[in-house]
């Protein structure tokens, strides 16, 4: 009994202390100051920014995908070297993301295999295929630009090393906005064939990327939790609207329709969308999209054929340290 009693003090101390250190740590939140992966943090707090970063990491990684499946038959070399530098450029965001995400105490490996065995999630938007160049034109457009709806708060997250990360990440993602934008400006402004092909790609990617920024406040399941953080600043429906907001004087523009005939404009200068059929975006989080098991099977297969690099590199660093003790030694 007397130790028995001895454990439910240490325990209620324990709940005593970490509600302190929960108190002082969303005082640093509120007052805006960064957290640093050595400050103490609040277990959900670290568990909810490696699912949120990972997966960003993740989604930057699987963007690479569809891109890059038209590097060989873009239209000019001008455009060859663009889209090439712009898949690139993806390829090193994730990695900065999977820097971020370790320094909360899981592995890059970890993170990698969690999503290579379909345990953690990526974005929506990227199970769509590229049917044509109109949809490089598109992605570049539309979905990096509700990227950048969604990312420039994030450098202000609360949360230092994602901060950072993002202050880049959002430079060369404004770059890949433009080159898109480019891309159906010239296509909009060409023949009637290829502003055809303009606008079919905006007529199917206009609602999937509405999807991307997640679902409505009311069924959001991190929401409340992360802007009380501030890990995020706004909400998804917020998110959201800015980006229709923004884009639709931009389609106007082009001369191409929002695939949205009823869409109104209120009193306020909103444009008020239709609803969103997020049945379809449920199915594609749950691996039923169109291309869900291509886009994996793809980074399963470039895992895999990988194996040997991360070999070589453990190997060399080994032999490296393994020297840099025996001169130690002498």
């Amino acid at each position: 009994m007397y130790t028995q009693a001895l454990n439910t003090s240490d325990a209620e101390d324990r709940h005593v202390e970490d509600a302190a250190r929960a108190g002082l740590f969303q005082a640093r939140i509120d007052a805006e100051e960064r957290i640093e992966p050595n400050d103490w943090m609040p277990a959900a707090y670290r568990k909810t920014l490696t699912r949120q970063i990972s997966q960003h990491a993740h989604s930057e990684i699987v963007g690479m995908l569809p891109e890059g499946n038209w590097i060989t038959r873009a239209p000019s070399l001008r455009r060859k070297a663009a889209l090439l530098a712009k898949v690139q450029d993806e390829c090193g965001h994730g990695l900065y993301l999977y820097a971020a995400a370790e320094t909360l105490g899981t592995s890059r490996e970890e993170l990698v295999d969690m999503m290579l065995a379909g345990k953690a999630k990526y974005s929506s938007i990227f199970n769509y295929p590229t049917q044509t160049w109109a949809d490089i034109g598109a992605i570049g457009w539309l979905v990096d630009g509700a990227a950048i709806m969604n990312q420039i708060p994030l450098c202000r997250c609360s949360y230092g090393p994602y901060a950072r990360a993002m202050i880049r990440v959002c430079k060369e993602e404004s770059f890949h906005q433009r080159q898109g934008f480019e891309i159906m400006l010239t296509l909009s402004r060409g023949g009637k064939e290829q502003k055809s092909m303009a606008q079919d790609a905006l007529d199917r990617w206009w609602w999937p990327v509405l999807m991307m920024f997640g679902p409505p406040d009311k069924a959001s399941q991190h929401g409340d939790t992360s802007t009380k953080w501030k890990i995020k600043r706004f909400s998804n429906d917020e998110l959201r609207q800015k980006f229709v907001d923004a884009t639709v004087p931009q389609a106007q523009y082009l001369g191409l329709t929002i695939p949205d005939p009823d869409m109104t404009r209120d009193e306020a200068g909103h444009w008020v969308y239709s609803p969103i059929d997020w049945e379809e975006f449920n199915q594609v989080l749950a691996g039923n999209g169109p291309c869900n098991r291509n886009r994996l099977g793809a980074r399963r297969k470039a895992h895999d054929e990988g194996a040997w690099v991360r070999e070589a590199a453990a190997a060399y660093a080994a032999k490296r340290s393994h020297r840099d003790v025996a001169q130690a030694a002498e």
